[in-house]
């Protein structure tokens, strides 16, 4: 029997994401992407800026806040390198 659409579908759950939409597609490419020596200075490098580097006393809240946004990105494109080399 065909669902009447009612204009309240948005309250149906989610779909189950796909394994491309789950985004091991998306990690093995910033493997790929930073597999290179290239890559590999430039996850480098923004690891000493972010991770390596730490603030002193007199920093603001927005400059704590700042920092700690960036260190969440990094990590974040670590997670999904580490994640693309071993395909989990």
């Amino acid at each position: 029997m065909p669902r009447l659409e009612t204009g309240w579908t948005w309250f149906d759950p989610a779909a189950r994401p796909t394994e491309d939409e789950s985004g091991l597609t998306l990690a093995r490419q910033t493997a790929r992407l930073f597999a290179t020596a290239d890559g590999e200075a430039v996850l480098a490098h923004l690891r000493e800026m972010t991770l390596d580097r730490c603030l002193g006393p007199d920093s603001g809240d927005a400059a704590l806040r700042h920092l700690e946004g960036q260190r969440h990105l990094v990590l974040h494109l670590q997670t999904l390198v580490a994640r693309g080399r071993t395909g989990i």
